[in-house]
């Protein structure tokens, strides 16, 4: 496989981290692109990136940290609610942020995540905690869970009563989510994409949103199908089998947040 192609393979899930790490797909994807520049211009790090995704993650670090990035602002910049989720962020240690992804939506071990940072993995560990203590200070909500397998689906409620939310319903089908929205408003959709009855998940999502804004988490085995970078993809993506603490994570962004849209 050539060099390209190796990075090419990684280049969805640097984007999902990227667009969940600022908040903006546009912004995100700017500094992706920058990171690519980098190791375009630099054959030693290319080289790097190629054969470790750890790598690719450090350059994008570097890129990150010193900020300096040209970003065109997008048709809608003057949009609101990426105002308000840049906001946001600003309450948030970016350190703090970037440690908890890594280890949770990107699934990169302590030690990775240590290299990637620039780290001890004490440290690591450290900027984990005090991220999901900044972020679950965030006011409790009601959520939908959108899930055809029984198993899944009471694993994804006990974890939401866990963390202090309230379950309004659990759908299998479309039909089935709009019924219970339309009788119980939520705060937050948990999503997956393939349903019971052949529907979509997808155009569940798209039918609640006409209700209103909501923030969506898309929970799926088949995360190829969103992450085709030919349309706005959703900021919150999560990869089943999953662990729990990958779902708490994308739960904590997701309300930090308070929308669905793919912003930028």
């Amino acid at each position: 496989m050539s060099v390209s192609d190796q990075i090419a393979r990684q280049l969805p899930y640097l984007r999902r981290y990227a667009r969940a790490l600022t908040g903006s797909q546009h912004s995100g994807d700017a500094y992706v692109r920058a990171t690519l520049e980098a190791a375009l211009a630099d054959r030693d790090l290319r080289e790097e990136i190629a054969h470790s995704r750890a790598a690719l993650y450090a350059a994008f670090t570097r890129i990150w940290t010193t900020g300096h990035v040209e970003e065109q602002p997008p048709e809608n910049s003057g949009d609101t609610h990426e105002q308000a989720a840049r906001t946001r962020l600003a309450t948030i240690a970016p350190t703090h942020r970037q440690a908890l992804l890594l280890s949770t939506v990107e699934e990169f071990s302590r030690e990775e995540t240590a290299r990637i940072l620039g780290v001890s993995p004490e440290e690591a560990d450290a900027l984990v905690a005090q991220a999901i203590a900044e972020i679950e200070n965030e006011s409790k909500t009601r959520v939908l869970i959108i899930e055809d397998e029984p198993l899944i689906s009471m694993q994804l409620e006990s974890l939401v009563d866990d963390l202090g939310h309230t379950v309004v319903g659990t759908a299998a089908t479309r039909t089935q989510a709009v019924d219970i929205f339309e009788r119980s408003p939520a705060g937050l959709v948990l999503a997956d994409i393939q349903l019971a009855d052949g529907s979509s998940g997808i155009d569940a999502v798209e039918d609640l949103l006409k209700f209103g804004d909501v923030p969506v988490i898309f929970i799926t085995a088949y995360p190829e199908r969103l992450l085709t970078g030919e349309r706005p993809e959703p900021t919150y993506l999560v990869t089943k089998p999953f662990q729990e603490v990958t779902v708490r994570a994308a739960i904590s962004q997701a309300l930090f947040f308070r929308s669905s849209e793919p912003m930028g």
